[in-house]
């Protein structure tokens, strides 16, 4: 019989709070009690036919009736005669539905959160009632981040570091691990002119809201003797900022970008050129080098799913980089070395040339195999070695 049970009498309450509309009413202040839910009883035929089914589950409504409001209506049946028939279920109190559904305790906590800050930031009230869930979860740590953001207004131009904020219990990897949440309190709270709107992301955090971000960084190393920037006969393997690396124009023609450290380390000589340590999916060290773009780029990366959607984003910021041994001659020379990527990318990629994007296919669609991946550490030297002369 598909009549209302309690359990989802009990469900219907649930979804008010897993919708947040509980918890925003102890914000906004807005009456959601009483409140009538939704109940499927039996019709005229079923009371006739299963009558000793329908007092089983009058009883069962009634039983569990501690929460909820039973309105009852007399039904008058020609063989039955007159009974009494569960017509309306109602939530009378919000005491009542969090009883239902066993949220007392989470109810209090978020009240409590309330009332700290409508005293400290009543600002952010409209928040607490749009993401009431989300709030929950900080509960432990939320007069800290009100602390924060507290301390924020206070300093509209901060230009410190994030470790140089100086509030009791509150360190930078606790500001660092709650950058979601303190990035939309900023949002909402900060005048637009102390934000910057071309900063996003959780990266972007610190440059977003005027803190000093850590120097992006760039590892290379000269491949030309003739052009080493340091005094010494020792292998340069220098790490600059990428502000300072910016600045140097340094007077190569060719540009190698490789993803492996060991690689990057052993790369040979060639002349008028230098070998950059790569970052996977991250560029933004390169992309503002403006001196690099006039200059002959390869890229060398895995030859996998992930390795030609790296080398198809550099390319974004760098259109004339080309690839070095991520071919499907490479490839296949170095079969008895293929591993399996955990994860392929399947998505387009639009910048791959012609013979790079049908090596994709074959790669995103296992056409060679499930998941097969060559990384770039397992390519003979020699090999390397090869390719180079014919650049």
């Amino acid at each position: 019989m598909n009549w209302t049970t309690p359990a989802e009498l009990k469900a219907q309450v649930q979804k008010l709070w897993d919708r947040g509309l509980i918890l925003s009413a102890l914000t906004n202040g807005e009456e959601l009690f009483p409140r009538r839910l939704t109940l499927k009883g039996p019709d005229s035929r079923e009371l006739s036919n299963s009558f000793a089914e329908v007092r089983d589950w009058i009883m069962r409504l009634s039983g569990a009736a501690k929460q909820y409001r039973i309105v009852w209506r007399t039904v008058n049946h020609r063989i039955l005669g007159a009974n009494e028939l569960p017509a309306e279920i109602w939530i009378d109190s919000l005491d009542d539905a969090l009883g239902l559904i066993g949220k007392q305790r989470e109810a209090r906590q978020f009240a409590a959160m309330v009332t700290l800050t409508r005293d400290w930031q009543p600002a952010l009230l409209p928040w607490l009632a749009k993401r009431p869930l989300r709030a929950l979860e900080l509960a432990e740590e939320w007069s800290h981040i009100l602390e924060i953001v507290a301390w924020r207004l206070k300093h509209p131009h901060p230009d410190i570091y994030l470790r140089q904020i100086d509030l009791s219990g509150v360190h930078s990897k606790f500001i660092e691990g709650h950058r979601g949440v303190l990035g939309e309190l900023f949002d909402l709270l900060l005048p637009p002119e102390e934000i910057d709107a071309t900063v996003t992301g959780a990266g972007g955090f610190s440059l977003r809201y005027g803190f000093r971000d850590k120097p992006l960084r760039v590892r290379f190393r000269i491949l030309d003797p003739k052009l080493a920037l340091l005094p010494t006969n020792t292998d340069q393997d220098i790490t600059l900022t990428q502000a300072t690396f910016a600045r140097l124009e340094i007077p190569v023609t060719k540009i190698f970008i490789t993803e492996n450290e060991i690689n990057f380390l052993a790369f040979p000589e060639v002349p008028e050129a230098m070998v950059i340590f790569g970052a996977g999916y991250g560029f933004e060290n390169m992309a503002s080098v403006e001196w690099m773009r006039d200059r002959v780029i390869h890229y060398w990366g895995d030859i996998d799913t992930h390795g030609m959607a790296i080398l198809n984003q550099l390319r974004r910021f760098f259109p004339q980089a080309a690839s070095l041994l991520m071919d499907h001659e490479t490839l296949m020379e170095h079969q008895p070395l293929w591993g399996a990527e955990p994860s392929p990318e399947t998505g387009t990629l639009t910048r791959l040339t012609a013979q790079e994007g049908a090596l994709y296919d074959q790669l995103r669609r296992n056409e060679l195999g499930s998941r097969i991946r060559l990384e770039q550490e397992k390519i003979g030297f020699e090999w390397l070695v090869e390719a180079l002369k014919k650049l």
